[in-house]
């Protein structure tokens, strides 16, 4: 900070003396043409010692932004000639240029990050895609103020070398266009005579010529990415879409909607994971687990403690019952009946535009569209320890199918895995009657939550009879004696875990393989590489969903499916980039674990000066009522301000109370808005009021207060 006062004071100093000694006088076009015969004089006694002043002058105006670099530019002209002229002032104001950047960069940059982190983050982003671009555009323009584009640079990330080189290229044409001008130094009456209207124009062409030669050289890149495969002059379809879950469906019910001819492709259940092995099923079997709870707990609730009664079998039966009325939303039937074209098999690119699909009945089908779709989601990662097979294992997409005939739950489950899969079967299966043991690997489950939120959730899960075993690493599977036995390592100790079965729930990876994205060169790194469009290697071709990420969640999936739909049909007209700002999620452990934008460890390592608002749930009169007092709602804003920048709720119904804030954070509404609205006496959305008024309780303006307090006083007599 001394440095940076330090900094600023010279600055000051050298910008104050600049105008106490009327320098600036001398840095007209009357002072130009005033001085010009005594700077002759001075040049043919000392050619080198004026060309090493001047060439300094020029770098300190320039890097102080101090009006006269222009008539600098002529002087240079008129001084050395076309030429040297034109090399002294290119050099110079470039490396003045560059000097301001540095500057601009060193005192303004971290504190514009910490104040506006998102809206910075997102000009980084395009700077270091396109920035040398877009800054030799703006150098080739005159009519944009230098200086400013040097201030306003330093405070993006672009590359130092990147700012000096491009704007030496840049800005050459204009420094031409005024060191010629000096030349003729004499004949000048005014500036706006060197840059006429014609001139001005004509730079403004100049500026657009890289435009043009972008919009060009996307067209070459498509060629060549296309050019070993003949187009169709004519297609069956406007889109065809593999795979129907959530992302898939999306944007084939995007497409019927807006007319365009649709297929969508799917060998499997309509829905794809989330109805038939994620969401769906998990939260049914949720729900049954909690009212079990409730009721080995029915004193909380002025009830007698019940063992509850209960046939597994029936549990699991229920849950695919929940599985069955859910599926007509998503059935062969209602998509056909909006008009897209349900094909079932397995669909694979043959070329950019033609997929194979190998019918379920056995048959094959041979399409043709402008714009393909690939939203083939993602499935658990099993991981590679040594004896799984052999001993066998399920996963969240598996379980459903195996467990459906059990009696009674597993005796010994357990659980690999600590994120929001597994916390939340491991807290099920443990409270319908399972022995479950939990094993992550990290130090802590929900890694990614924040400590006290992971630490709530390991108390929770605990109650529940969960056995969590953290900084414990899976290493292999055994079967001895009839038994089977997981082996973890803990503080360089093997330890063995006997189990009936064995859950893998340590993530999902996308389904890649089988689809024809080898063939044709599409790149994968985990996922399928896209850009901010959702476009892949071929602009025609686009995916959604988990095959993409980075955020595997089915209203993510449903998100992107519209920016596939919106750009695959449209993007000739308009393309929009995929909008990530406030995505939300929900972990349906008991409480719940809600969260949107930031939580705090975020916030720390993104250096960010933020203060905390909280508000506990034992102050809230709904939850007092429903007996469900733990948790509490946290919501990070900017010092002072009331911003949010994100919220985590950890609660009962958390999932439903984060949306109010989602709804904000979406359209920039701050915690004052929240605190204005009304919401109905005894709910839990009252929790959110609740946690804005904590924050406007602690930003009280006092001196106003204290004025007021005064007033009433004088009021009272």
């Amino acid at each position: 900070m001394i440095k940076k006062l330090f900094l600023i004071v010279i600055a000051a100093a050298a910008i104050g003396a600049f105008f106490h000694f009327n320098l600036h006088q001398l840095l007209t076009l009357d002072g130009l043409k005033g001085s010009m015969d005594q700077f002759d004089q001075y040049k043919a006694q000392s050619p080198l010692l004026v060309i090493g002043g001047f060439f300094l002058l020029y770098v300190v105006v320039t890097a102080l932004s101090l009006p006269g670099a222009a008539i600098l530019t002529l002087a240079a002209g008129a001084l050395f000639g076309l030429v040297e002229g034109l090399l002294v002032a290119s050099f110079a104001s470039t490396i003045g240029a560059t000097l301001a950047f540095l500057v601009s960069r060193y005192l303004l940059r971290d504190s514009i990050k910490q104040r506006f982190p998102e809206r910075l983050a997102a000009i980084d982003a395009g700077v270091e895609k396109e920035g040398g671009f877009y800054l030799f555009t703006l150098r080739l323009v005159p009519v944009f103020p230098f200086f400013l584009i040097n201030l306003l640079m330093g405070v993006t990330a672009i590359k130092s070398w990147t700012f000096y080189w491009v704007s030496q290229v840049g800005m050459l044409a204009g420094t031409f266009v005024f060191v010629n001008a000096g030349t003729q130094l004499a004949q000048i009456e005014s500036l706006s005579g060197i840059l006429s209207l014609d001139l001005i124009l004509s730079f403004a062409l100049l500026g657009v010529f890289p435009l043009i030669a972008k919009s060009i050289l996307n067209v070459f890149k498509k060629r060549r990415v296309y050019k070993n495969y003949t187009k169709p002059k004519k297609f069956d379809r406007n889109m065809i879409v593999i795979g129907a879950g959530a992302g898939g469906l999306v944007t084939s019910y995007i497409a019927a909607a807006v007319k365009a001819k649709v297929t969508l492709i799917e060998a499997g259940e309509m829905g794809g994971d989330c109805l038939n092995y994620g969401c769906v099923p998990s939260k049914a079997i949720i729900k049954s687990a909690k009212v079990a709870e409730q009721i080995r707990h029915g004193e909380h609730y002025g009830l007698e403690n019940t063992t509850p009664q209960f046939s597994f079998k029936k549990v699991m039966a229920r849950v695919h019952k929940v599985i069955a009325d859910i599926a007509p939303h998503d059935s062969i039937e209602r998509y056909t009946n909006l008009g897209v074209d349900v094909v079932k098999g397995y669909g694979k690119l043959l070329d950019p535009w033609t997929v194979e699909i190998k019918l379920n009945d056995g048959g094959t089908q041979t399409l043709t569209a402008r714009t393909i779709v690939i939203a083939t989601g993602a499935r658990p990662f099993v991981p590679p320890l040594p004896g799984i097979e052999e001993t066998g294992y399920v996963t969240s997409d598996t379980l459903w199918t195996k467990f459906a005939e059990l009696e009674e739950a597993p005796k010994k489950l357990v659980v690999l895995g600590g994120g929001p899969i597994g916390c939340e079967l491991a807290q099920s299966f443990a409270r319908l009657g399972s022995n479950v043991t939990q094993i992550e690997m990290a130090e802590r489950i929900m890694i990614k939550e924040d400590l006290e939120v992971s630490t709530f959730a390991h108390e929770a899960l605990t109650q529940s009879g969960v056995n969590i075993l953290t900084s414990h690493q899976a290493l292999r599977c055994e079967a001895r004696d009839g038994k089977k036995f997981i082996v973890v390592k803990h503080n360089d100790t093997e330890i063995d875990i006997e189990y009936d079965e064995l859950l893998c729930a340590v993530g999902r990876s996308a389904r890649l393989k089988g689809y024809g994205l080898e063939e044709l060169g599409i790149e994968t790194n985990r996922t399928v590489v896209t850009n901010e469009y959702l476009e892949t290697l071929y602009p025609n071709i686009f995916a959604a969903g988990d095959i993409v990420g980075p955020y595997q969640f089915t209203h993510v999936a449903a998100h992107q499916g519209w920016y596939a739909a919106v750009n695959g049909l449209f993007g000739n007209l308009k393309k929009f980039k995929v909008d990530y700002r406030v995505i939300p999620w929900t972990t349906f452990i008991d409480p719940e674990v809600a969260r949107v934008g930031l939580n705090e460890q975020e916030a720390i390592e993104k250096s960010i000066d933020y203060e905390i608002t909280r508000f506990e749930f034992e102050e809230l009169d709904r939850a007092i009522t429903d007996s469900a007092t733990k948790g509490f709602i946290k919501v990070i804003t900017p010092k002072g301000k009331d911003k949010i920048l994100g919220v985590t709720v950890v609660s009962e119904h958390a999932g439903d109370l984060i949306a109010e804030f989602v709804l904000a954070m979406k359209h920039g509404l701050g915690l004052n808005k929240i605190l204005g609205t009304i919401h109905s006496y005894p709910t839990w959305a009252e929790g959110n009021k609740y946690a804005a008024g904590e924050w406007k309780r602690a930003h009280a303006p006092e001196k106003v207060l204290n004025m007021l307090e005064k007033y009433h006083s004088w009021r009272r007599g």
